[in-house]
């Protein structure tokens, strides 16, 4: 597979008084402080609390990065909600896989289950908004993904330093963020690859960052609060931030959902 040699075409407009080809999605030219979340899961508790969280950091702009539906009881209400946002977002596997008609015999019964059950309770209409998304953004000066640059649409999971060697390799930004794996993470190429913490990362000249952003609605790092990361490119500072919600609620509604209760019972481990 070549890299590809620039960022990817600007969305092509569908004919007048049709929408778009594909879910666009703009941020502000004087944007100075972005919002990055993803893996939203369906989980509509914890990106309400995100959100409120990010308005309060001072976020003027918000980019998702995939996987809005899947395991959780609130697809719908979360996927209108981002939608109504009209911000970048990309298409996570679960986007993919709950817009489509596949057979899902091949995945993890659990996410089988909740994926059956998702594609039930969303319309044609949203179904066709998931299909349409992008599986690489690029934004000012920097990428998003949602799993890696190399082979996107393969959903390969980066858990470790030499996973994210392959990235780089197709990384032409300074910085891209993703997620996948649901645990925030760090990596810098300079010379040689290596992993540093996430917490807060200040973006130095000539080093490259591949940085995960973890996880609003299904945290796996032992950490239940939803996570997400806001990057100030006025002063080239990465944050994460941990944010509190109410998962009580979140579990009652896979419950009464009839979905597999080992979705409701992994929120409070964080795995």
């Amino acid at each position: 597979m070549e890299p590809p040699s620039g960022p990817p075409p600007s969305p092509v407009a569908g004919p007048p008084g049709q929408p778009a080809a594909e879910p666009a999605g703009e941020v502000s030219s004087g944007s100075k402080r972005i919002a990055l979340f993803g893996d939203i899961h369906a989980n509509l508790e914890a990106l309400e609390a995100v959100l409120a969280d990010a308005e309060e950091q001072g976020c003027n702009d918000y980019i998702c990065l995939g996987d809005v539906v899947g395991y959780n009881a609130d697809p719908g209400a979360c996927l209108e909600k981002v939608r109504a946002m009209n911000c970048p977002v990309v298409k996570g596997n679960h986007d993919e896989d709950a817009s489509g008609n596949h057979s899902l015999e091949s995945m993890n019964p659990v996410a089988a289950t909740a994926l059956e059950w998702t594609r039930e309770h969303l319309t044609e209409e949203q179904r066709t908004w998931l299909r349409r998304l992008r599986m690489v953004r690029q934004i000012e000066d920097f990428t998003v993904v949602h799993s890696t640059l190399d082979q996107p649409s393969n959903w390969n999971y980066v858990t470790n330093r030499f996973d994210a060697m392959s990235n780089f390799s197709y990384q032409f930004t300074q910085v891209c963020f993703h997620g996948h794996t649901h645990v925030p993470r760090v990596y810098v190429k300079d010379g040689k690859v290596q992993e540093v913490p996430a917490e807060s990362v200040a973006i130095e000249p000539g080093s490259k960052y591949f940085i995960n952003v973890g996880s609003v609605g299904q945290p796996r790092d032992g950490d239940w609060r939803g996570c997400y990361a806001i990057y100030d490119l006025e002063h080239k500072l990465v944050v994460f931030r941990r944010i509190e919600y109410d998962i009580e609620t979140t579990q009652r509604k896979i419950r009464e959902a009839d979905l597999p209760p080992m979705l409701a019972e992994r929120l409070a481990d964080g795995r």
